[in-house]
């Protein structure tokens, strides 16, 4: 996981061996993942994502563009204004900044998941958080000051 976090800055390769690597859990029940590559100064991430038969992804938005390519099973937009769309293996979806929705995999999946930066997560206590449960304005928002640029 170290190849993982390096800056996307040194002139060279980042070879990422994800066979070897552990999944992580994360809070979102059925719902691991593998680092394949994390800037945290930008945001960028690139994720193995698997989840579980059943698993959900809850109401979440996208904050820049989110990219996700199927390896296997399928995800379902669950809630949001794409609700029953769903992507199978071989397929790929991309939100545009500001997309809404909770995702879930029926059967179950394995995807490949690219973000510009951290989606933000909606608590049922009103909170907004990034996927580690911190509050998502303190980690990331200076992130998305940064991507509009001045006013």
């Amino acid at each position: 996981m170290v190849a993982a976090r390096r800056s996307a800055e040194e002139p060279r390769s980042h070879h990422v061996r994800a066979q070897d690597m552990p999944w992580q859990k994360t809070r979102f029940p059925g719902c691991e993942m593998k680092p394949l590559m994390v800037d945290p100064e930008s945001g960028l991430a690139t994720l193995l994502f698997r989840m579980a038969p059943g698993a959900v992804l809850p109401d979440h938005e996208h904050v820049l563009i989110e990219q996700t390519y199927v390896l296997e099973g399928s995800l379902v937009d669950k809630e949001g204004p794409d609700a029953g769309l769903e992507v199978g293996p071989g397929e790929f979806v991309w939100r545009p900044p500001g997309s809404r929705h909770a995702a879930w995999s029926p059967n179950g999946g394995l995807f490949i998941a690219i973000f510009q930066i951290p989606n933000r997560f909606f608590e049922t206590d009103g909170r907004v958080t990034d996927a580690a449960g911190r509050d998502w304005e303190q980690a990331w928002g200076h992130l998305l000051a940064d991507w509009r640029g001045p006013r």
